[in-house]
C-alpha cells in the first residue's frame, strides 16, 4: 500500500481517481452491485474491462462490501454512488458547491448530507455510514409517540373528549410537562393519528370531538340578507378602547341557530378574556326574548365589565334601544357581511357546534346544560391567551376591580 492520506486514502488509490471519473454510470453501478454480491475484484475487472485498482477506488470508501437489504433509492434521493462521489470530492478538496454542480444537486443538499454523514472529526464524511443512516431514516412505517407512550395517549384522548383542539392539547402539554419531552407532541401528529386510517394510535370516532366534526379541512362560504334595524349605531362609533382589547368589559354577541331556525341559543363573549356566557331562549328568539335574556345575564356582571355589546344586523336585536335603556349598555352593529368584526364571537360559535350540532333542536337544553357548556369553553386553554384559559383571565380581571 502507498502512503496513507487523510481519511484512509492511499497514494495508489489517488492515481486511479481520474480513471474512476471517466467510467460510465452503468459500469460504476455494476461494479458496486457485483462487489456487494461477493465477487472478486480481479473477476469484476476482467469482465468489465477495467483495472482492479479502479474497482478498489470505487468500493474502497465503502468498506469494499455493502449490503443494506438491496436498498434502491429513487432519483430524488442521494444514491450510494452519489455519496461516494461526495467523499471523493471532499478528498480532492473540492467545495460543496462544486460537488453539487457535478451531481446536479442543490448545494444545501450536499451540505446537509456531509453534516449528517460525518462519523467523527478524525474520519470526516463516510459514505457507507451515511447511506446506512439514510436507509434507517427512510424505513416506514415509523413508530409514533402516541403508539409507544400510553400515558401520553390517554392524556390526548381525555383532552379530545373535552373538545380541546389538537393545537390546544399540544400547547398545554408543553406548559404542563416543560421538562419531559416524552409528554410533548405536535398538533399535526394528533391530526395525522386521527385522519390517517390504519395508524391505530387514536380511534377514528374521536374526530367527532374536533371543532368541525369532520376529518378534512375545507373552506366554507356564507351569505344572506339582513333587514334594516332602526336607530342602529355602527361599529365605527364604538370606543377605540374596545378595538385593541386592552380594556375589559366589551362584549360580542350572536345567536346559534337550531333545526329549521326554530330554536336558538344566545352567546356573549368578552373581547379581552374570551369569557363566554350563554343565553337560554326556551320559547323563541324574537327581539323581546333576546332582549330580556341578555339583560338578565349581563346585569349580573360588575358595572365596569358592562361597557358595550357588538352584534350583527340580525332582527333579534330590533329592541336594542330598550336594552340600552334597561341596562345602560350601548349596542353597536357590525357592517353587513363582515363577520370578522366580531371575530371572538364567530370563533366561539364554531366551538359551540361541537356541543350543539347543526340541525338539532336547541330548545331541549336547559340552563344547567348551557352552564356546563360555558364552563367547558371557559376552561379550555386558548392560543390567543398564551395558552391560559378564559376563566383564569376573567378571574384576574374581576379580582382587580373588586
Amino acid at each position: 500500500m502507498g502512503r496513507e492520506l487523510t481519511g484512509g486514502w492511499s497514494v495508489a488509490t489517488k492515481k486511479h481517481v481520474k480513471s474512476y471519473h471517466r467510467l460510465p454510470e452503468g459500469v460504476r453501478r455494476e461494479i458496486i452491485r457485483r462487489v456487494a454480491g461477493g465477487a472478486l475484484h480481479r473477476d469484476i475487472a476482467r469482465d468489465l474491462g477495467v483495472s482492479p485498482q479502479v474497482v478498489s477506488t470505487i468500493v474502497g470508501p465503502m468498506g469494499y462490501v455493502f449490503r443494506v437489504e438491496d436498498w434502491r433509492t429513487s432519483r430524488s434521493r442521494l444514491s450510494l454512488e452519489d455519496r461516494v462521489e461526495i467523499a471523493l470530492g471532499r478528498q480532492r478538496g473540492e467545495s460543496l458547491r462544486c460537488i453539487a454542480t457535478r451531481l446536479g444537486r442543490h448545494p444545501s443538499t450536499i451540505s446537509r448530507e456531509v453534516r449528517r454523514g460525518r462519523v467523527d472529526r478524525k474520519h470526516g464524511y463516510r459514505p457507507v455510514g451515511a447511506h446506512k443512516l439514510a436507509y434507517q431514516r427512510a424505513r416506514r412505517p415509523k413508530p409514533t409517540k402516541l403508539s409507544s407512550n400510553p400515558r401520553l395517549q390517554d392524556r390526548v384522548v381525555a383532552d379530545l373528549n373535552a373538545f380541546w383542539s389538537p393545537e390546544q392539547i399540544a400547547r398545554r402539554l408543553r406548559q404542563d410537562f416543560g421538562d419531559d419531552m416524552q409528554m410533548q407532541i405536535s398538533h399535526e401528529t394528533i391530526y395525522k393519528s386521527l385522519y390517517v386510517q390504519g395508524r391505530g394510535e387514536l380511534r377514528r370516532e374521536l374526530t367527532r370531538c374536533l371543532r368541525t366534526g369532520r376529518a378534512k379541512r375545507r373552506p366554507r362560504g356564507w351569505g344572506g340578507s339582513r333587514r334594516k334595524i332602526p336607530d342602529m349605531v355602527m361599529i365605527s362609533e364604538r370606543p377605540a378602547e374596545a378595538e385593541d382589547r386592552a380594556v375589559p368589559g366589551h362584549w360580542e354577541g350572536d345567536l346559534v341557530m337550531g333545526r329549521d331556525s326554530k330554536s336558538a341559543i344566545g352567546t356573549l363573549v368578552e373581547r379581552s378574556t374570551r369569557y363566554v356566557m350563554l343565553l337560554h331562549l326556551p320559547v323563541d328568539h324574537t327581539a323581546p326574548s333576546v332582549r330580556d335574556a341578555m339583560a338578565q345575564v349581563i346585569t349580573t356582571l360588575p358595572e365596569s365589565l358592562r361597557r358595550s355589546v357588538t352584534w350583527d344586523q340580525g332582527p333579534e336585536m330590533a329592541q336594542h334601544v330598550q336594552f340600552t335603556v334597561d341596562t345602560g349598555v350601548p349596542v353597536y352593529f357590525c357592517d353587513p357581511y363582515k363577520p370578522w368584526q366580531r371575530g371572538s364571537n364567530e370563533n366561539t360559535n364554531g366551538l359551540l357546534r361541537q356541543y350543539f350540532p347543526k340541525g338539532t333542536d336547541l330548545s331541549v337544553h336547559g340552563p344547567q346544560k348551557l352552564q356546563e357548556v360555558a364552563d367547558s369553553l371557559n376552561t379550555r386553554p386558548r392560543k390567543t391567551l398564551e395558552w391560559r384559559t378564559p376563566a383564569e383571565k376573567f378571574a384576574e380581571v374581576v379580582a382587580t376591580i373588586t
